[in-house]
């Protein structure tokens, strides 16, 4: 039942990494966009990273500079690669699959249960 999982978040020290895994049906993958949401309680949850089916990205400015979004069709995985991250970086992360003509707002699309990401100093 579950086609979008997401994998590889968990506790992490301020300035460290961590890298983010969601892997889906192979139809729903090459078939549009991804994209890397991130929620915390009481607040609409938000883009951290978006790429299409050609490889065009999109980032947030908070994460900007510190992470990458990757797409594998071979593994039918997209990636978050989260670096030097901040106390702030703390919420759930939440994997999204949609056609790229409804924007990147966070009302839309297929999601996934979402991973924890807690940054401890």
């Amino acid at each position: 039942q579950e086609q979008l999982v997401e994998s590889g978040g968990g506790l992490v020290q301020a300035g460290g990494s961590l890298r983010l895994s969601c892997a889906a049906s192979g139809s729903i993958f090459s078939l549009n966009a991804m994209g890397w949401y991130r929620q915390t309680p009481g607040k609409q949850r938000e883009l951290v990273a978006g790429i299409t089916t050609g490889g065009m990205t999109i980032y947030s400015e908070s994460v900007k500079g510190r992470s990458t979004i990757s797409r594998d069709y071979a593994k039918n995985t997209v990636f978050l690669q989260m670096n030097s991250l901040k106390p702030e970086d703390t919420a759930v992360y939440y994997c999204n699959a949609r056609p790229l003509r409804t924007g990147w707002g966070p009302e839309y699309g297929l999601w996934g249960q979402g991973t924890q990401v807690t940054v401890s100093s």
